[in-house]
């Protein structure tokens, strides 16, 4: 029943102490998902057991013995093992020797397991790998049947320090870690190549200030572009440590206030009427908010109808229309000159609502008018930010910032680093 890696394992150590101790049927949960389970699925799970079902009945067919209650119940052991795998254990008598000449005392070296360690370098890999992906700890110690707290203080030899130099593009945003009684977290990547550069406990200004002050001026005007989400912390940050950059926001974020503008209309004007109406408005959202190129025609006829009960809901269709064929034109120039166009529009308009709209355009025109000349988004950041959500997610949350940010950079970066920088 042994593997050819533990095999492998116990030859190639060459210590005569190495044995296979024993080897035993999977003891945990029964409702828990076995390793065979897990890493191939039910049907080549299900074939497997079949298979080795079949040949145990032969070969106890084939020697003559009789299929009563304790040869099925071996081969339904053998089924078990098929379906569930099997816990393996070596022991390894570590040896000291003495010299006989100066009384010296040492140990025999070997090279699978640190000094000190009662487990080998494979096994503490295997931990570095799995803590890549967004799995809990305690589902990680229940795969390597290990206590909680040892993962950990594996996880924790683990050290992921500040980046040594800034990108040519940095991305910046926050995300909801809830952890060390701070609410938002902030994420720091470059999106040029994909990579997570760092974690900063919160988004205050005064956070901000001090971590991005340990890189001169020299270092920090290496930063060609600085890419955030419409927050204004994020463009004062620009505007005093980045100087040399050219400030984006990232074009979800200023895309959304058109969509957000136009819902407010649609939420107001759905309260204007009865329940019939009402409802028609409520249940229509979708397609309203859909570019009117993408409508089949049954939609179409059902959009064109909504519009047909309220002159303002005509006007928010339209603005919101013109502000897709605007980002529709591949002519930058144009483009931006269009835009312009529409905010004057929006402004004059009698819907507060794109008002205040073209207002927030207007505040942050710069930084949109650059978002048509160069291709950086916070995509990317968003992306992980998601991940990260789901990390979350399966440990219910994490109390130390600490172990937190570790566990994002190692989840990111790991195939990149190996396995991190481990602590001396």
């Amino acid at each position: 029943f042994l593997t050819q890696e533990v095999l492998d394992l116990r030859d190639e150590s060459g210590f005569p102490g190495m044995k296979v101790l024993e080897f035993a049927f999977d003891a945990r949960d029964t409702g828990a998902a076995s390793d065979y389970l897990r890493m191939f699925g039910g049907c080549p799970t299900l074939v497997n057991m079949g298979i080795n079902g079949l040949i145990a009945t032969g070969y106890i067919l084939i020697t003559g013995g009789d299929l009563n209650g304790p040869t099925i119940g071996g081969i339904l052991t053998i089924m078990g093992f098929s379906a569930f795998g099997k816990h393996v254990t070596l022991i390894h008598n570590h040896r000291r020797y003495v010299c006989k000449h100066c009384g010296k005392r040492f140990a025999e070296n070997n090279f699978f397991a640190p000094k000190y360690y009662r487990v080998t370098l494979r096994l503490i890999n295997e931990i570095f790998k799995k803590t890549e992906s967004e799995r809990s700890f305690t589902s990680i110690a229940k795969d390597v049947n290990l206590s909680v707290s040892t993962i950990i203080r594996f996880f924790d030899i683990l050290s992921y320090d500040a980046p040594k130099e800034l990108p040519e593009v940095l991305s910046i945003d926050e995300f909801k870690g809830n952890t060390d009684k701070e609410k938002y977290q902030v994420i720091i990547t470059n999106p040029a190549d994909g990579t997570v550069l760092d974690i900063l406990p919160d988004r205050k200004q005064s956070h901000l200030i001090s971590y991005f002050k340990q890189w001169s001026r020299e270092e920090r005007n290496s930063v060609k572009f600085f890419v955030s989400d419409m927050w204004k912390p994020y463009s004062d940050l620009s505007e005093i440590y980045f100087k040399q950059a050219i400030q984006l926001v990232d074009k979800y974020h200023y895309i959304r206030q058109v969509i957000w503008a136009f819902e407010r209309v649609r939420k107001r004007i759905q309260k204007q009427y009865g329940k019939d109406y009402r409802l028609l408005f409520k249940n229509s959202k979708r397609i309203l908010t859909m570019r009117k190129s993408k409508l089949n025609p049954e939609q179409s006829e059902r959009v064109e109808h909504l519009l047909y009960i309220n002159a303002d809901m005509q006007s928010a269709y339209y603005l919101k229309e013109l502000f897709y064929e605007i980002l529709d034109n591949k002519d930058s120039d144009k483009r931006k000159k269009l835009l312009s166009q529409w905010i004057s529009i929006a402004q004059n308009s009698r819907l507060k609502d794109y008002r205040d709209c073209a207002t927030t355009f207007v505040n942050w025109s710069k930084s949109i008018f650059n978002t048509f000349d160069y291709p950086y988004t916070n995509g990317f950041t968003e992306g992980c930010n998601n991940k990260i959500k789901v990390l979350k997610r399966n440990a219910y949350g994490y109390r130390n910032f600490n172990r937190f940010r570790k566990r994002i950079l190692h989840m990111f970066n790991y195939k990149k680093s190996n396995i991190g920088k481990a602590a001396a």
